[in-house]
């Protein structure tokens, strides 16, 4: 009796712990981690990997978006927001008995826009499946060099 209570409780444990890591990862990738399922039309399956870096004159991004081609991609600045989005086609010989690790459906990423960039004069390019995004920063932004001017000599004052 005891072994069988043991058995159970084990088991139990681990079908808690597999819907815990099922969990985490469709929360984490945004899709759901068994295979098969899909999602109801609308519904964004990932988002791609996005990183940033400063330069002198700009604030420069890379989303790494591979098999997706220019058609498939649309970028904008609404409220002060850099929206990617997209969709990743899944190819025709793997819908019926592939296995993949990819991640297919509708993408979709927002980030928020630093103030003083110049969002009208943006440019993207997409080569080899990364999407490099230019954003050039505003001269306000922009650090200028301030001419310090020399003073007349002080006088010491005796005590």
């Amino acid at each position: 009796m005891t072994s069988s209570l043991l058995t159970g409780d084990t088991r139990q444990t681990l079908d808690h712990f597999r819907r815990s890591v099922d969990q985490l990862f469709e929360n984490f990738y945004g899709f759901p981690a068994e295979s098969g399922r899909s999602l109801p039309s609308g519904q964004w399956a990932f988002s791609p990997m996005i990183e940033t870096a400063w330069e002198d004159s700009s604030l420069h991004l890379r989303a790494i978006v591979p098999g997706i081609p220019q058609q498939d991609l649309k970028v904008s600045v609404q409220n002060n927001q850099l929206i990617i989005e997209g969709e990743r086609k899944q190819p025709e010989t793997f819908k019926s008995k592939g296995n993949t690790q990819l991640a297919y459906g509708k993408f979709y990423a927002a980030l928020s826009l630093p103030n003083n960039l110049n969002a009208d004069k943006l440019t993207c390019r997409l080569q080899d499946g990364i999407l490099d995004i230019q954003i050039p920063v505003s001269e306000q932004m922009k650090p200028r060099q301030i001419q310090i001017q020399s003073g007349e000599p002080r006088k010491s004052v005796s005590a």
